[in-house]
């Protein structure tokens, strides 16, 4: 969610000049539920509880504009701290605004006329002042029973408190009054930070609850991270933001909206735009200064301390982390006891807080960071100094950050060797992210000898392609090897680790392979570095090379994995030669596979075992081998739980979700591809496929234009800086649109842009997808020559292949070839398609095969052969389209029912879903929020406009919506 409307005791960023504000409320939906289901049934009592900033005043405002409380009046009152308050002023300021309701009520009874002296906006509509009284105690009662007289004259009202902390003590006693006897058509609602109340109690211990009130407390805590990404996302109009950046944003911030938005906009650039992806964003989130409202109410609460207990804040800010009561008596110098009282102090004052148990810190980053520059630099050196000391005596030493303070306390050396010793550890226990960041800011130290730079600089390399923030880690590999003091004996290792980031990264492909050939040449005395950048250069799937050239490759590696006594490099090139020649279809290629052990001794061992059976699986997903690429990457995954290995996890679970596409598993899967897409965005490897996955459902959904979005995003466009296996079904499921678009010229001329890149790189295995539907492609426009010479060659190129998915293509292809003569060969080709890619299991292929065989059958008039009518097949397979998803498909096929008026009654006969969606409606309230007018939905689920017309009005009434935008921005929320 956004901010809160603040009131005039909270900062108004409002004045700012470049306002950042959510446009929808985000995490609160719970609350808001509870909210609104207790302000329907007055009389009702709210409390809503939350600290500065968390969003109460815009969680009430969004139940305030539900349609469900429409028609009830709304009262605003605002409570401010002010030193001499006005008793009662705050709702007496909200009553000043029923005058022009109060001629519409009831009679007012004599006790009302209490109010004129008070609400003199209201003279002439209420009743005249009854005589005064003598005693103050009955005349405030009086008063008290006037107020409850005019609200219950004013009918369904909510009555709204804001900052109840700040109210007097008059207000409270006023409200308590209220709550003892409610008028019957009120909803009292007030907010207030429990921080800032006595005991946490808005009312005071006086106050009591009355029987069977209708009453609940609501408190509105920090959003998590998934919720900062969202408000985030929101704030900036919808922009993605990576989940990294959302991560450390939510480190920052604490989760509170007001300071999230405070915090975007000291990070808007000069033209308003806040970078929310990469490495320059990361960067600048961590050195955004302290927003001014920010600092200046942290530093407000801060001169509110006695000496000792600012002593001990600014302790815990140079501390960095939440510590103990004894750690920060020790770091300030004051006795147990002067430290705890120190510390109840600042708890009190709401600056610390306890984050765990006996544990105090900050609430958030920020406002640690706020209270840290406060102190000046030699105290800074000294505390700093005095943690570092602390820490050197826990075991185990916490390696991190001993070497942060070290650093800030200027003791170079030992900043040194505690950040190595960090880097060091983290590596061993699987920690990439951790090693390499510390390496890195070891390594910009401008007075490190060219020893520790090339000592360093090896670390960072054997560590860099392990870990998922390799773009960061590209700009470091690249800057050291244009690093002077970088020694030549190293140089060929830190450019074999560049080529292989480069490799996952969008536009990199050709440098990286560059690079990799460089590395060779400055490796010619490191021979096993050497075979593992030749290695990489096998990997068929990169670039658009050859496959020629990838087995020159491979033979060179296999040719030295089968000369090495060493197991462990044995392993690690096995885990890339193996999968690669299995890639490609080599029929031996099971028989290396074999060579690879159970088990492993050591971390490395494991993580390249790990990595041999993740690409395996890889590789079985491409080529046809669906349940063994299942056992692989089981295996796979469980290793990889062991041995920490984040970029490998991050190929296995795109692999799965391939796995889940191909197998029909379609349940959840677009929701979760979409996740994985987001988190993985910069890996190249793994964002094309996922985006390729999303680009095919997209398509069978009938989802035209989100389809052709995410098939761009494979890297069609530029096939020597992509995945080669990604870019090739990526043309597949285009012409596949295409064709059922009706677009079967343009299908045809995408169809020949992925046959360039198969016959360019001899990737025909890779073509199990694209060769029936150029062939189809062909067939529409008149090109049969084209079609029989695409099938010929592609028969002859995977003859002798291991190669099952494009074995289950081929029969398709001569299928359609016979179609097209009229050959009676057709219906046995079709049928073998079917029985082959059911066999696979490849669920939504052996569909599309078996809707050819009876579009053959059904336009020769011939039955199956276990005698069942087209009709009825023709209805089984919308069936079966239907329960995975592909609504296009099911849709034709109920279509060529209709066509030839063989309308297939359902089992159980028509359904009523009364008030609930159909499942037709729910295809059509999906398509409206995909932005497809009624014409092309009538296309894609083979309707009349009229009949969309009628589903999406029945749509409408059924949601109770009133357009098409309301119906995205239901589907959305939804």
């Amino acid at each position: 969610m956004g901010h809160e409307s603040r009131s005039a005791s909270e900062p108004a960023a409002s004045r700012a000049p470049m306002r950042t504000s959510s446009p929808v409320l985000i995490g609160r939906d719970q609350e808001l539920r509870t909210l609104v289901e207790c302000a329907e049934r007055p009389p009702s009592t709210i409390f809503v509880a939350g600290e500065a900033g968390i969003g109460k005043t815009r969680i009430v405002h969004e139940v305030i504009e539900r349609p469900r409380l429409s028609g009830k009046r709304i009262l605003l009152a605002h409570c401010q701290a002010m030193r001499e308050p006005f008793p009662y002023g705050a709702i007496l300021d909200a009553l000043r605004e029923v005058g022009a309701s109060l001629p519409h009520t009831r009679e007012l009874s004599p006790v009302a006329g209490a109010l004129r002296a008070h609400l003199p906006e209201l003279t002439n509509l209420l009743p005249p002042p009854p005589e005064r009284l003598d005693d103050a105690h009955a005349e405030r009662h009086r008063l008290f029973r006037a107020v409850r007289e005019l609200l219950d004259a004013l009918g369904h009202t909510v009555l709204i408190v804001e900052d109840l902390h700040c109210a007097d003590e008059g207000s409270r006693d006023l409200l308590r009054f209220l709550m003892s006897d409610m008028p019957r058509d009120l909803t009292l609602l007030v907010t207030y930070r429990r921080e800032e109340t006595p005991g946490g109690i808005p009312l005071g211990s006086a106050y009591r609850p009355p029987f069977n009130d209708n009453g609940v407390t609501v408190e509105v805590g920090p959003l998590d991270v998934t919720g900062v990404q969202q408000l985030t996302g929101a704030i900036l109009g919808d922009r993605f933001v990576a989940p990294d950046f959302a991560a450390r944003l939510h480190e920052r911030t604490g989760g509170i909206p007001f300071v999230l938005e405070e915090t975007l906009r000291a990070l808007r650039n000069s033209a308003g735009v806040v970078q929310t992806d990469g490495l320059q964003a990361r960067r600048l989130l961590d050195e955004v200064e302290v927003p001014a409202l920010l600092r200046e109410a942290c530093l407000d609460r801060l001169s509110r301390l006695s000496n000792t207990a600012r002593s001990v804040t600014r302790a815990a800010a140079v501390l960095g982390a939440p510590a103990s009561t004894k750690l920060l008596g020790e770091l300030t110098e004051l006795s147990t006891p002067d430290a705890r009282a120190a510390l109840s102090e600042a708890l009190e004052a709401g600056v610390l807080l306890e984050t765990g148990e006996s544990r105090y810190g900050f609430r958030h980053a920020l406002a640690r960071q706020a209270v840290y520059w406060t102190l000046s630099g030699p105290d800074r050196e000294r505390l700093h100094a005095r943690t570092a000391s602390e820490l050197a005596r826990v075991e185990p030493q916490p390696l991190v950050r001993l070497a942060e303070h070290s650093r800030k306390a200027g003791a170079h050396d030992d900043w040194l060797r505690y950040a190595e010793a960090a880097s060091d550890r983290a590596a061993e226990l699987g920690d990439a992210n951790t090693a390499t960041s510390t390496l890195q800011e070891l390594l910009k130290e401008a007075e490190l000898a060219p020893t520790d730079v090339g000592r360093l600089a090896v670390k960072l390399s054997r560590v860099a392609y392990t870990g998922l923030n390799q773009h960061e880690v590209t700009a470091a590999l690249e800057r050291l090897l244009a690093d002077q003091r970088l020694p030549d004996s190293v140089r060929g290792e830190v450019r074999l680790a560049l080529g292989l980031l480069l490799n996952r990264q969008t536009g990199g492909v050709e440098s990286g392979r560059a690079a990799l050939i460089t590395a060779i040449d400055e490796l010619d005395e490191r021979p096993q570095l050497r075979i593992k950048a030749m290695s990489v250069l096998a990997l068929p799937y990169i670039g658009d090379v050859s496959l020629v050239e990838h087995r020159s490759w491979m033979s060179k590696v296999d040719e030295a994995v089968g000369n090495t006594t060493d197991a462990a490099f044995r392993v690690s090139m096995l885990a890339n030669n193996a999968p690669a020649q299995l890639m490609i279809g080599v029929p031996t290629a099971w028989r290396v596979i074999e060579r690879l052990p159970s088990g492993a001794d050591t971390h490395p061992e494991q993580r390249d075992l790990t990595r041999a059976h993740c690409n395996i699986a890889d590789s079985c997903s491409w080529i046809g081998y669906y349940e063994t690429a299942r056992d692989y990457l089981s295996r796979g995954i469980r290793l990889a739980d062991d041995c920490g290995a984040p970029f490998i996890v991050s190929t296995a679970r795109a692999t799965r979700a391939h796995l889940d596409w191909i197998t029909g598993h379609w349940q959840g899967l677009a929701e979760r591809v979409r996740r994985l897409r987001d988190e993985y965005r910069d890996l190249l490897p793994v964002a094309s496929e996922l985006s390729l996955i999303l680009g095919c459902l997209a398509v069978a959904g009938g989802q035209w234009q989100r389809a052709a979005q995410y098939l761009d995003d494979t890297g069609m466009a530029e096939p020597n800086n992509a995945y080669a296996p990604v870019v090739v079904n990526a043309h597949a499921a285009k012409v596949r649109m295409l064709m059922a678009q009706g677009e079967h010229y343009r299908a045809t001329e995408v169809a020949e842009r992925g046959m360039r890149l198969v016959r360019r790189k001899e990737a025909w295995v890779w073509a199990a997808e694209l060769m029936p539907a150029a062939v189809a492609a062909h067939l529409r426009v008149g090109g049969e020559s084209d079609a029989v010479e695409l099938t010929e060659t592609f028969g002859t190129a995977i003859a002798e292949l291991d190669v099952p998915a494009a074995a289950a293509a081929l029969p398709m292809c001569y299928g359609l070839l016979a179609a097209r003569r009229g050959d009676d060969r057709a219906e046995e080709h079709f049928d073998r398609a079917r029985s082959r890619a059911a066999a696979l299991p490849a669920p939504y292929f052996a569909a599309l095969a078996a809707e050819r065989l009876t579009r053959w059958r059904l336009e020769h008039a011939r039955a199956g052969c276990d005698g069942a009518d087209p009709a009825s097949t023709f209805g089984e397979l919308a069936e079966e389209f239907d329960a995975l998803g592909a609504t296009h498909d099911a849709a034709r096929c109920r279509y060529v029912l209709r066509e030839h008026g063989l309308a297939r009654a359902t089992r159980c006969g028509r359904h009523g879903y009364g008030e609930k969606l159909s499942p037709r409606e729910h295809e059509v309230c999906r398509l409206v929020a995909d932005g497809h007018r009624n014409r092309e939905i009538a296309r894609i689920l083979f309707l009349s406009s009229r009949t969309v017309e009628q589903h999406v009005a029945n749509v409408l009434r059924k949601l109770k919506l009133d357009s098409r935008e309301q119906i995205r921005k239901h589907t959305l929320d939804g």
